[in-house]
């Protein structure tokens, strides 16, 4: 699993995709939560402005990161 490190203490899903280059854009993001294809711990999260925290784990077409904090 991928660690990606993030600057402040929390950060919305949808940046977070983007960063973590599990997609390309915001407008990529929003199908891919309305099919419920994104997962946040384990479970299937569809709002795109999810906070997630340190230690959350996003996962998307089998491809997992984990929130790092620098």
């Amino acid at each position: 699993m991928r660690e990606v490190v993030i600057a402040d203490e929390s950060i919305r899903l949808g940046q977070f995709l983007k960063l973590a280059d599990l997609v390309e854009s915001g407008a990529q993001a929003k199908p891919l939560l309305l099919a419920g294809e994104v997962r946040v711990n384990g479970e299937v999260e569809t709002r795109r402005g999810r906070r997630l925290a340190p230690g959350d784990e996003v996962t998307v077409a089998g491809e997992s990161c984990r929130v790092g904090v620098s």
